[in-house]
């Protein structure tokens, strides 16, 4: 029993593998894919690779690809906002003061890390803060947070004002 794999079965089978990925979403079966589309490239390039050693090269490719997204790329890519997170994951969080709205009581501060989707935020506050103070936000009013500067949270022992 003789199989021929050239480059065009390779390509197709990876095209197809893709294709599956649709329909049974593991995120899996699209890096089998890419590594059959590797593989069609390589016997494009080095046509007298026997059959056996096409598909031993096609397993490892799959296994270092899949491994390689799970361990190292798939990480990089995680939702590092606070967004959906709930109201007590919000208080507390320091931010600094990068502009002033003193007629309205307000600041934009920005937060190291994004903050229910947004790392900018008009924030109320209840004293005089300046641009470059570091505030924490003490409570959520509507769709602004209330803040106070961080002197004035030490000062008090930690407790809302």
């Amino acid at each position: 029993m003789s199989f021929n794999l050239d480059p065009s079965n390779w390509f197709l089978f990876g095209i197809a593998l893709a294709v599956f990925e649709i329909f049974i979403p593991s995120f899996t079966i699209f890096w089998f894919g890419l590594a059959a589309i590797i593989v069609s490239g390589l016997v494009w390039l080095l046509p007298n690779i026997p059959e056996p050693i096409q598909i031993l090269i096609w397993l490892i490719l799959s296994i270092i690809i899949t491994i390689g997204w799970f361990k190292y790329i798939k990480p990089l890519s995680k939702d590092r906002t606070k967004a959906g997170l709930s109201r007590e994951a919000t208080i507390g969080q320091v931010g600094m003061v990068i502009r002033t709205i003193p007629e309205h009581n307000e600041v934009i501060v920005r937060f190291p890390m994004p903050i229910l989707g947004t790392d900018e935020w008009t924030c109320r506050c209840l004293e005089t803060i300046n641009i470059g103070d570091k505030v924490i936000v003490t409570d959520i009013l509507g769709n602004q947070l209330l803040v106070i500067s961080q002197q004035s949270h030490n000062k008090n022992g930690g407790l809302n004002t």
